[in-house]
C-alpha cells in the first residue's frame, strides 16, 4: 500500500465505530473492507434494498459482508413513494440518497454510531451528482475523498487486496436507465432490471438497457458490440425484451457510455 491508504486507515481510525452505507459497488467494498482492517467488531454495514438497485447486488452485498465477518444490515428503502423521486427530475439521485441517508441516520442512532460513511471518491466530484448535497445535508462523511483517493486508486487497492470487485463495471441504480422527465415506476424498473439479468446471463460484461417507452436501446462497450450481431444472440435478446414488454429494440451504435443520459445535461449547460 502507500501513503494514500494509511491516511485512509488514520481517518477511519479517529472513530470508535462506523456505519459504511454499502452498495457492494466498486468503491463501498473497498471502504467496507478498509474499515473493517482499521476497526474489526467497530464496523456495521447498512445495504438498502430498492426495486431500483439492480438485481444482483443485494447478493453480492450479503456473500461479501458475510465472508468479511461484518455486521450487516438489509433495510428496505422506499424513494419510489416519493413524487420528486418518481417524477424522475434531473435531482433525482437526491432523493434516493436523502431516503438512504436517512436510513442510515435512524440505524446508527439506533446502534449508538454517531458516523456515517459512504464510498464517494475524488473523480465523482467531478460528475452530475445531486446525491452529495443530500450526504451533506446527513452529514455524511466521504473518507475516500479526505485521502484524495480516485477511482484508479481504489481499483489498485482493490486488487491487491484481492477484493472480486476490484475490476467490477461501475453498476448505478436501474433509474439512470431512463430519461429524465421519464417517470419511474416498479413495473417500469422491474421490466430494465429483467432485461439485464438477461444480458448479463449472456455474459456481457459492461452494459445498460435504457428505457424509452415501447422501445428498449441497449448499450455495450466497443469491445462486445460485435457480438449483438450474432444471430443467435440477438434472437435470443429480441425474444426476451418483447416477453418482458418491449416492442422495439435497438442497439446504439455508439456503445456504451457510463451516464449517458446526463449528455443532454452537459448540452444544456453550453
Amino acid at each position: 500500500m502507500d501513503a494514500k491508504f494509511d491516511r485512509l486507515t488514520q481517518l477511519l481510525r479517529e472513530h470508535d465505530s462506523l456505519l459504511v452505507a454499502f452498495s457492494a459497488g466498486v468503491d463501498s467494498t473497498f471502504l467496507l473492507k478498509a474499515a473493517h482492517l482499521a476497526l474489526c467488531d467497530g464496523v456495521v454495514a447498512l445495504t438498502a434494498s430498492s426495486p431500483s438497485a439492480p438485481p444482483w447486488d443485494l447478493d453480492a452485498a450479503k456473500e461479501f459482508a458475510g465472508r468479511l465477518g461484518c455486521r450487516h444490515l438489509v433495510l428496505e428503502s422506499h424513494e419510489l413513494a416519493n413524487p420528486s423521486y418518481a417524477q424522475n427530475p434531473v435531482n433525482r439521485c437526491f432523493f434516493c440518497k436523502d431516503e438512504l441517508y436517512r436510513i442510515c441516520r435512524a440505524e446508527a442512532d439506533k446502534l449508538g454510531i454517531a458516523t456515517i460513511v459512504d464510498g464517494t471518491n475524488l473523480d465523482d466530484l467531478q460528475d452530475h451528482r445531486p446525491g452529495l448535497k443530500a450526504a451533506n445535508e446527513w452529514g455524511v462523511r466521504h473518507p475516500l475523498v479526505e485521502a484524495e483517493m480516485t477511482k484508479g486508486d481504489i481499483r489498485r487497492y482493490s486488487h491487491e487486496l484481492d477484493l472480486p470487485t476490484w475490476d467490477k463495471p461501475s453498476s448505478p441504480c436501474l433509474s439512470s436507465r431512463f430519461p429524465y422527465g421519464t417517470a419511474i415506476n416498479l413495473e417500469r424498473l422491474q421490466k430494465v432490471g429483467a432485461c439485464e439479468v438477461f444480458m448479463k446471463s449472456l455474459h456481457f460484461h459492461e452494459f445498460r438497457v435504457r428505457f424509452h417507452g415501447d422501445l428498449a436501446r441497449i448499450e455495450v462497450s466497443q469491445q462486445e458490440i460485435d457480438r449483438l450481431f450474432d444471430k443467435a444472440t440477438r434472437d435470443a435478446i429480441v425474444k426476451r425484451f418483447k416477453e418482458v414488454g418491449f416492442n422495439y429494440v435497438s442497439v446504439d451504435l455508439q456503445g456504451f457510455r457510463s451516464g449517458s443520459l446526463n449528455e443532454v445535461i452537459q448540452k444544456k449547460a453550453v
